[in-house]
């Protein structure tokens, strides 16, 4: 499982120029699941993502996670983290789960994040999305679960 993590200070995710999730401030989730992830995987790199402290107090030190600072996230699916670009010029997406077992723990990463107490906004799975996000700092940062994990 891949994450990238965006500290933002609004960010809303459209289909077809409808909203279909927004937040206010936060973090953007893109959420990347690999052969191999698991629920209990997803809930781990959830666990993380909710406790990074990556926002700043009131000395500027980034000392607050996401609940302290008051955001929200907007989890988006996106299967192309898991894109392996070795060989050749295209491309291979072998390393993603299947899209069924995406969905599924895809959902599950939200929804824990969301029993947290976090306001999760979301995407629409499979879709065609625009995103978009002021990113605040620049803050970026990558979870990669065969770096916290395995």
């Amino acid at each position: 499982m891949k994450v990238i993590l965006q500290r933002s200070l609004h960010a809303d995710v459209r289909i077809n120029h409808e909203i279909v999730g927004q937040i206010d401030h936060g973090l953007v989730a893109l959420v990347g699941i690999a052969h191999g992830d698991t629920a209990e995987t997803v809930r781990t790199i959830a666990d993380k993502t909710a406790n990074l402290r990556i926002f700043s107090d009131d000395a500027g030190k980034m000392n607050r996670n996401v609940i302290d600072a008051g955001g929200g996230i907007l989890a988006i699916s996106q299967f192309t983290l898991l894109a392996d670009c070795r060989k050749g010029r295209r491309p291979s997406f072998t390393g993603a789960a299947s899209p069924d077992i995406a969905r599924e723990l895809y959902e599950t990463y939200a929804d824990h994040l969301a029993s947290l107490g976090i306001h999760v906004a979301r995407g629409i799975f499979a879709a065609d999305m625009a995103v978009s996000l002021t990113n605040d700092g620049p803050v970026t940062i990558i979870l990669d679960s065969d770096e916290i994990i395995r």
